[in-house]
């Protein structure tokens, strides 16, 4: 069976508090976008006891042990609560930047949940797949539920709107900068805000950039002038609005669909130029 693990931006994302456990509270829209790895799982014939599955990747370079990714990670877990899965061989396809606050990662591991509930018949609710992907990562839940949500807690709690952004295509951009989010975490200053991310977004999409702040951008900016430049380009260019996604190093911009974009980067960066639905 084959799946298309879709990635995410972060419309806004403010860090209110941080907690007596050592993480963070935070508030942000996930917004799904149509930008995908493609997972693929088939089944072996014959039933082994090893949890170790071949596993082989293609496409943008992930770097680590793979018996760390986080699909192997989501098979491992339900295969220990759920003897009746069979061994498979798993192949990962990375179109999406690895590390690039688009939640590619997570989307992979939410997905293989689902692709092995559904494959084995396991009859897992929602609730408890979001359960089992919270285990994974804060982020994976949301691509359990897929549909632009309000997400606050450690990102982990989730509200689905309505925000209807098909009027505007989105232009993703990454300059292949990693971003150590424990080291950015540690430099962010918590506040609650007067206006909750929740409000700003039922205004007109043209009065975001005034209003819809992502905090880690106070700090990643003036450590890396690039990331800048490219938020930057994108409002010469006519963008609606420009950020930073998640922690970074990703900018997107959105831009009415007819417009004609014109705008160009180094050629070693990643630029993808999407339709939102």
């Amino acid at each position: 069976m084959i799946v298309f693990p879709n990635s995410k931006i972060n419309l806004g994302l403010r860090i209110l508090r941080k907690r007596q456990d050592g993480y963070h509270d935070l508030e942000t829209v996930f917004y799904p976008i149509p930008l995908s790895d493609t997972l693929e799982i088939t089944r072996y014939n014959v039933y082994l006891k090893t949890f170790t599955i071949p596993f082989s990747k293609s496409g943008v370079v992930i770097d680590g042990d793979p018996s760390d990714n986080l699909c192997i990670k989501a098979y491992r877990m339900l295969r220990k609560d759920f003897p009746q899965i069979s061994n498979i061989q798993m192949h990962l396809h990375k179109a999406v930047p690895a590390g690039a606050g688009l939640g590619g990662g997570s989307s992979d591991a939410a997905f293989t949940l689902m692709l092995l509930n559904k494959e084995f018949k396991l009859g897992l609710s929602r609730e408890q797949l979001t359960s089992y992907a919270l285990k994974l990562g804060s982020d994976c839940p949301f691509f359990i539920i897929n549909k632009p949500s309000y997400a606050t807690g450690r990102g982990e709690i989730l509200e689905p709107i309505e925000l209807n952004l098909s009027a505007y295509k989105i232009l993703v951009v990454n300059p292949g900068i990693h971003i150590n989010t424990g080291r950015a975490f540690l430099h962010i200053r918590p506040s609650i805000p007067e206006l909750s991310i929740k409000q700003i977004i039922t205004g007109p999409v043209e009065r975001w950039k005034d209003q819809l702040v992502n905090d880690f951008e106070k700090w990643v900016f003036p450590e890396y002038r690039e990331i800048v430049d490219i938020k930057d380009r994108m409002y010469i260019a006519g963008a609606s609005f420009a950020s930073m996604s998640g922690s970074g190093s990703t900018v997107y911009g959105l831009f009415a669909k007819e417009k004609d974009i014109q705008v160009s980067f180094p050629p070693d960066y990643f630029v993808r130029e999407l339709s939102l639905n």
